[in-house]
């Protein structure tokens, strides 16, 4: 009779409901924690500005504060001077920024530190709280985008995702491709020809997976597919876990051409057909060139009705002059920041 319950469909489903039931207690307790430490370090934080600008407190109180509390509260951390005064800068920042001050109780203590540390613009510090709260980013992962400019790639992102992907992962599409890659690990000269691009990034696929950002796997290069029994051939095929998509790769040394664009919808239309399973989603396109002039990708897209993004690639550190001077205004900005988390600000269902 017992073993008969245990395989029983309802009894199943009961169980699993439980279990959500728990894992969302958890969750939604952890997040309470969460909530209260961000509240009390905010109240230091503007407690120690206060009293410094009341009784003209230099720096002592401090140092002085942080052996009180240390004395008084033995073995809690997080009262040693330097993050008493991480607090006061943490106040400081946003006191004056009611947009992101209910934004900051969403992520943890060290991911704020991080954000607020290492991102001087309010726009760029908005960006990288909602790209942690929604995809989860570890402290890790959050410093690496960081490192890696991915807000300043993702403003000049050029991609035709909003209007040949469904919803529901047209913002995850758009985050799973960057403008500009950096190819630095591949140790390659200025003048190096395709077939010497794709070699090294076969060398060094590790790092490309890496560089591609997370949930990529490498399926193969030189992908052959037969059309007509004639066979064509993809730079580098990649599988996007997240997404259950396709990524077909194409590599060029030179500036973007219109006709690349077509010749990618058709590597798409036969992944579609002959590779694709029902389960999954449409393959997607990543055409990567070593330049590109915006107007020229724009119409190259305007009308292809597969999902294709165009970006670039660099063997230096630095994000290039040009592209810092094509940045949009920060109205601009703001508002693909909306449009890209649209419903952010409800809560997450994990």
């Amino acid at each position: 009779m017992k073993k008969d319950i245990l395989t029983n469909p309802e009894y199943l489903k009961f169980v699993k409901e439980i279990k959500q039931r728990i894992y969302k207690s958890q969750y939604e307790a952890m997040k309470s924690v969460n909530t209260e430490l961000i509240d009390l370090y905010w109240n230091i934080g503007k407690l120690i500005i206060e009293k410094q600008d009341q009784f003209s407190w230099g720096k002592s109180i401090v140092e002085n504060l942080s052996n009180d509390l240390q004395q008084e509260f033995v073995g809690i951390k997080g009262f040693s001077s330097q993050n008493l005064w991480l607090m006061r800068k943490f106040f400081k920042t946003y006191s004056t920024n009611e947009k992101l001050q209910p934004l900051v109780r969403e992520i943890s203590w060290t991911k704020n530190v991080v954000v607020f540390e290492k991102c001087k613009d309010d726009l760029q510090k908005e960006f990288y709280i909602l790209m942690t709260k929604k995809f989860g980013w570890t402290k890790d992962v959050l410093i690496n985008q960081i490192e890696n400019q991915s807000y300043e790639k993702y403003l000049l992102n050029q991609t035709n995702f909003d209007k040949t992907l469904p919803d529901k992962y047209k913002n995850q599409s758009i985050l799973a491709v960057k403008d500009e890659y950096n190819f630095d690990f591949l140790e390659l000269t200025e003048r190096h020809s395709e077939r010497e691009l794709e070699e090294a990034i076969m060398k060094n696929i590790r790092s490309f997976l890496i560089e591609m950002g997370g949930y990529f796997s490498y399926v193969g290069n030189q992908y052959r597919i037969q059309v007509d029994e004639k066979d064509y051939f993809i730079d580098i095929l990649l599988y996007h876990r997240k997404l259950k998509s396709f990524v077909a790769i194409e590599l060029k040394i030179g500036e973007f051409k219109p006709e690349y664009a077509g010749k990618m919808q058709f590597y798409l239309a036969a992944l579609d057909n002959k590779v694709k399973l029902e389960n999954e989603n449409p393959s997607i396109g990543i055409i990567i060139c070593k330049a590109k002039r915006k107007t020229t990708v724009e119409f190259a897209l305007q009308f292809v009705n597969t999902p294709i993004g165009v970006s670039t690639y660099k063997i230096t550190d630095e994000l290039p002059k040009q592209y810092k001077k094509l940045l949009p205004s920060k109205e601009d900005i703001s508002k693909n920041i909306e449009r890209l988390f649209n419903g952010i600000y409800e809560k997450i269902n994990l």
